[in-house]
């Protein structure tokens, strides 16, 4: 009875499953039908009934059938991208080369090569190729940037995957969680945001924001829900004397509130180092018009910009015109900040229908708009070759990597011009050393210095938006070391450091050479033995090193190394046999940090489960190590990293170097909660600044040692035109101390600023 039972549920879950993924694939393929591609139902149909026989009776951790992945994934790319029916086989079949046996050739054969390629791009690297400190993300993200500078639908996707994946996240354990909304956050929301998917980039953020620090999202959400009713008022009041002066010209318009996003919210409240309260942009106001013909869509911007400058004040610092120069990543609007009538900035933003689906779409709203190709759009050519030339000559090492692409493709940019009158994009504070090079890698590697604005200036010197730059060059001028230091563009810092490496080599090689003859004078072989000798010698580590200093001519070899060389030979066979002439085994410096009594670090085995928090409690702190990056206390949101050597680093969740971590190393990545019950004590640093005054010292060192209780490790104080500054180190038990403490310095009058630093 049981076993008929248990049959009867396996077919009504079947069912349930069935009906699941056929109302699926039913919304994909009404959303397809609905745009305006080409009708081509067909080799979606075959795409689709594909994927579902190659997942068929796999599951999600979710507990969902497999194929609702691909099929979600699928859906994003023709919804909220409006892609097409190439990008929507291709996110049907993303997963199937990776998960099943069925081959990229086999996918080629069926679907052709176009989707072959795209769902090439989209498989992960897999077996055994990486070594133990390699980062397969890396790698990973290497093998997808390749791809994409082919066909930049395959990046679209990966975006698309990782927003299902985002939005299905809570399935995970926490050490994944962790690492996947840290690899979210540093590449792939700057990513959208380069290619102007604004929508999905605030969503992308707020995820990572949502699994990284809980409590702080839920608080920010709660906020915004309360102060919902003060917005809409705000709104209200605001935007009808707009409507009123749009309706007397005529427009065709719609007026929309935009809310700052949780993470947006977060992080300015992090760099600013304000409250909820003090942060004034949440709120701004979106004018999408319908312009009268194509040939008046930017006039018809600057009316309504002439409209409302008539009903409120603007903020003349505050006016952008991404109108006649779009951002690199299509963006266009006009934005002016006005003065309410209740007092506050508010933001407006004025962009045609266009504009806002661009806005919101990127690139892949482009294509409804032209009839060519992607291929038609300079800007996003410009970044793709960008891509390229920095995967020409990677860095050798994961992290390197990643923050050169980090470093620049997703950077804001300023507009500068050439001699001749011509607009340059360059990320904002690029050099005319990087601009050199963003011309041609020969005037970059020649270039001796620059003329902005006519005026004579080092290579180093910043540009400013509008800067007209002459760059100067001589035949005779080569790279420097010292230009890596001012460089800040991933394509000069990529090509400075190839051309110093191919520069290394070349003089290695030369080194070697010279060894090689030296010895052959005196007749002997050049072998690892001597060279190695030669290395003791001359107190050089590596023999890399030890032929460049040769072939630099830092070292000349003479007689000194022959005899040498030779009295090694003649007691070589003898040594071994006197034990006592060996070397003297080197003394293990002890160091002065570490305690006598210190107990061993804690070492994670292969029988660790990762999956697992680690406890941090009072009797394992001091078997942990914590870096002097982030300084995590009690309390704090954070996470382990498992170093090269197994040892268990805590960093907090929003550390920058844990940021790279998570990108690099995720699987390195472990969840760890604190458990401590306040008996060590942490190290926490305050900053305060305010106006000075006779006793406002006094008062704060009263609270904090009188009434606090709290005891002051390190106390620095200046005092500069009446402003009054000051870092104070504290000895702290947890988060709450901390917390307890801002709370009551707040009460010092003139006192205008305290924050904690990281």
């Amino acid at each position: 009875m049981d076993d008929i039972n248990h049959s009867n549920k396996d077919n009504e879950r079947e069912a349930a499953d069935i009906q699941m993924v056929n109302e699926a694939y039913q919304r994909l393929l009404d959303s397809y039908l609905s745009s305006p591609h080409r009708k081509k139902v067909d080799i979606i149909n075959k795409a689709f009934n594909f994927a579902r026989q190659a997942h068929k009776g796999v599951r999600r951790l979710s507990g969902e059938p497999y194929i609702m992945h691909p099929i979600s994934v699928a859906m994003i790319a023709s919804a909220e991208m409006g892609l097409g029916s190439t990008s929507i086989c291709s996110a049907l079949l993303h997963d199937v080369v990776e998960d099943t046996d069925y081959t990229v050739e086999d996918i080629e054969t069926i679907f052709g090569t176009k989707i072959a390629q795209i769902v090439d791009g989209l498989t992960k690297i897999s077996g055994g190729i990486f070594g133990d400190q390699a980062s397969a993300q890396a790698e990973n993200f290497k093998k997808l940037l390749l791809t994409m500078s082919d066909d930049i639908r395959v990046i679209l996707l990966k975006i698309c995957d990782r927003l299902h994946n985002m939005r299905t996240l809570s399935s995970q354990p926490a050490n994944k969680q962790y690492k996947i909304a840290g690899e979210t956050l540093y590449i792939y929301a700057p990513l959208a945001n380069r290619l102007g998917l604004n929508k999905i980039k605030n969503e992308l953020e707020d995820l990572s924001f949502k699994y990284e620090h809980p409590g702080e999202y839920e608080s920010i959400k709660n906020r915004l829900a309360t102060t919902e009713k003060d917005r809409t008022e705000l709104f209200e009041q605001f935007t009808e004397p707009i409507r009123t002066a749009l309706d007397k010209m005529g427009m065709k318009y719609e007026i929309k509130a935009r809310v700052k996003a949780p993470y947006s919210i977060w992080s300015k409240m992090q760099n600013k180092h304000v409250t909820f309260d003090e942060i004034y942009d949440i709120l701004a106001v979106r004018i999408i018009f319908t312009p009268e013909s194509k040939e008046t869509e930017i006039d018809d911007c600057f009316k309504i910009y002439v409209a409302i400058n008539k009903l409120y004040r603007s903020h003349p610092d505050r006016m952008r015109d991404w109108v006649n120069q779009p951002k690199a990543n299509g963006y266009q609007a006009l934005h002016v900040t006005l003065m309410s009538k209740q007092g506050r900035w508010i933001e407006v933003q004025i962009r045609s229908e266009r504009m806002n689906d661009i806005a919101e779409q990127g690139f892949a709203a482009h294509w409804k708009y032209k009839s060519g190709e992607v291929g038609e759009d300079t800007e996003l050519n410009d970044w793709l070759h960008t891509i390229k030339e920095i995967l020409d000559d990677p860095q050798p090492d994961a992290m390197d990597f990643l923050d050169t692409i980090k470093l620049n493709l997703f950077a804001s940019e300023i507009f500068v011009f050439t001699p001749k009158g011509e607009i340059r994009t360059m990320p904002a504070g690029s050099t005319a050393l990087d601009f050199a090079f963003q011309i041609h890698t020969f005037i970059g590697s020649h270039c001796i210095g620059a003329k902005v604005n006519h005026k004579l200036v080092p290579l180093s010197h910043r540009l400013q938006g509008g800067d007209q730059v002459e760059i100067l060059t001589s035949k005779s001028q080569h790279v420097d070391p010292s230009w890596i230091n001012f460089a800040t563009t991933a394509k000069a810092k990529a090509k400075i450091q190839a051309i110093l490496r191919r520069n290394t080599r070349e003089i290695q090689k030369a080194g070697e050479n010279t060894l090689r003859e030296f010895l052959e004078k005196h007749n002997m072989e050049l072998t690892t033995s001597i060279i190695n000798r030669l290395c003791e010698l001359h107190d050089i580590s590596k023999p890399e090193k030890f032929f460049y200093a040769l072939g630099n001519k830092t070292i000349i070899l003479g007689d000194k190394d022959i005899d040498e060389l030779l009295e090694r030979k003649s007691t070589s066979r003898w040594r071994k046999f006197v034990p006592f002439l060996g070397p003297e085994k080197k003394k293990e410096k002890k160091d002065p940090n570490k305690a006598d009594d210190a107990p061993e670090l804690f070492v994670v085995t292969k029988e660790f489960n990762r999956k697992k928090p680690f406890i941090l409690n009072d009797d394992n702190l001091r078997r942990v190590i914590f870096p002097t990056c982030c300084r995590p206390i009690p309390g704090d949101d954070a996470l382990g990293f498992i170093d090269n050597k197994n040892h268990l680093e805590i960093h907090r969740r929003d550390c920058s170097v844990a940021a790279k971590l998570k990108t690099s190393f995720g699987n390195r990545i472990i969840d760890v909660k604190w458990d401590t019950h306040r008996r060590t004590l942490f190290n926490a640093t305050i900053h305060i600044t305010g106006i000075d005054r006779i006793g406002l010292l006094n008062e704060v060192t009263g609270i904090i040692s009188s009434q606090l209780n709290v005891n002051m490790r390190h106390l620095v104080i200046s005092c500069n035109d009446g402003i009054f500054d000051g870092t104070i180190q504290l000895s702290v038990y947890d988060r709450a101390d901390v917390g307890k403490i801002i709370e009551s310095l707040k009460s010092i009058e003139d006192l205008e600023e305290i924050n904690q630093i990281q």
